[in-house]
């Protein structure tokens, strides 16, 4: 008998299974499933490829992330403001949910400036779009999730249609972040008083 032959009987002997490596590279192997797509009727205004895409926003942490996105601008301003960038970027496995530019404008602009000249109440305010955990899309047709400011945000709707607090609908949800899942929302979220 030749040594292999030899090693080969011995180890068959102790009840290891030997299993030639081409048929290894044929077995299936396990995945995590399916990468999440974000979804809504918004995300086809994303870029498809670069900067601000989807895929470059994976690899960055959240605020970084939202700083490539145009349509960001004014709630980047606001996290910068209020001094929030670190906090959000050092984060792991939050949600944000983003109002963009247009939700921003919705705001009388006496009572957006107010705001913004009030470190207190814009922290408030901003942490009000953050809950400490992923909420991922199978999470929203009936959603109860804690904020950071403290009040609790709901979620509801079904498919692609998902609103925050009965009023604000998610344009494009389920973009990840190195660190958050975001989801675009058209209005910006008040606090409970």
């Amino acid at each position: 008998m030749t040594t292999d032959r030899l090693r080969g009987a011995a180890l068959a002997a102790a009840g290891v299974l030997l299993v030639p490596l081409p048929l290894l590279a044929l077995a299936p192997t396990a995945q995590a499933g399916p990468p999440t797509e974000p979804f809504g009727p918004g995300c086809a205004a994303l870029p498809t490829s670069g900067e601000g895409s989807p895929a470059a926003m994976a690899d960055e942490p959240v605020a970084t992330a939202a700083s490539h996105q145009p349509e960001l601008s004014t709630l980047v301003a606001a996290v910068k403001k209020a001094g929030l960038v670190d906090t959000l970027n050092n984060a792991d496995g939050i949600t944000l949910f983003a109002p963009t530019n247009d939700a921003f404008a919705k705001i009388p602009k006496a009572q957006l400036d107010s705001i913004l000249n009030d470190q207190e109440q814009l922290k408030k305010l901003l942490t009000y779009h953050v809950v400490g955990t992923e909420v991922t899309e199978d999470q929203l047709p009936d959603g109860r999730f804690k904020s950071l400011e403290g009040a609790e945000l709901t979620t509801s709707g079904s498919g692609d249609s998902f609103k925050v607090n009965d009023s604000a609908a998610i344009l494009c949800g389920g973009v990840t972040t190195s660190n958050a899942v975001v989801h675009i929302v058209d209005r910006v979220l008040q606090p409970p008083s």
